[in-house]
């Protein structure tokens, strides 16, 4: 069964996870560093490194919220960077910030669905996307569409919540995610579901060598995973050939 936000509400999970992210879109960003404990910043960093290797003049970020992970790009020097969102309130977020940082010129966002992209075939030489595919309501789709557009040569790097393994950390971050994340949540971002989504939706998630087989699947070579911070998230890359 899929994860949905709002269980009593009759929506798809495309639809539902959209409206969840337009709720809570003002206070996201807060919401992240608090949660993380600030961690999210050298997170985003560290997979931004992935791309070193390939100097990517174009890069697609997909899911890209509030822009965070487009923002953090800047350091490898790219053209352009075209970030992609349902979420009006996310992008509208990420707008503001990208103005203020005077990289308007260099980030554009555009509304539309990751598993629909709206660009040719070969339209990109990287493509990322931090903390987004979970949401996917078909992964195996958005990932095939990611490797359509990207030109060969080009590489993917998701940065995603997986669950820790080792003990005591395990059992720690268990008790964090299910009890403390969703109550700070509820209070702070006014939106009760958003956070216990967040929670239920990393426990769905096919995290680790089960995620690599779908990246494989959809074309992706050279695929890896890394974990950081004990396991709390994990990069992934592929390319394409």
């Amino acid at each position: 069964m899929a994860v949905l936000p709002y269980k009593n509400l009759a929506k798809g999970r495309k639809a539902q996870v959209t409206l969840m992210f337009d709720n809570i879109a003002g206070r996201y960003d807060l919401l992240n560093h608090v949660f993380s404990f600030n961690i999210d910043r050298w997170w985003r960093k560290k997979a931004v490194n992935f791309l070193l290797d390939i100097s990517p003049e174009v890069i697609l970020d997909v899911a890209t919220g509030t822009g965070d992970f487009a923002i953090a790009a800047m350091r490898l020097h790219p053209e352009k960077v075209v970030g992609i969102d349902l979420s009006v309130g996310m992008l509208e977020k990420g707008r503001r910030k990208v103005a203020q940082k005077g990289l308007s010129e260099k980030i554009e966002f555009r509304e539309g669905d990751s598993e629909n992209l709206p660009f040719p075939d070969g339209s990109f030489d990287a493509a990322t996307a931090g903390f987004g595919v979970r949401n996917f309501e078909n992964p195996d789709a958005g990932l095939s569409e990611i490797f359509r557009v990207l030109k060969k040569g080009g590489k993917l790097v998701i940065l995603e919540f997986s669950k820790p393994v080792k003990s005591p950390f395990r059992q720690l971050y268990g008790f964090y995610s299910t009890v403390i994340l969703p109550r700070i949540g509820r209070f702070v971002s006014g939106d009760p579901a958003a956070y216990s989504y967040l929670h239920d939706s990393v426990k769905a998630f096919p995290a680790g060598n089960d995620f690599l087989e779908i990246m494989r699947q959809s074309g992706f070579v050279q695929c890896t995973s890394k974990p950081l911070t004990f396991g709390i998230v994990t990069i992934y890359s592929g390319y394409k050939v």
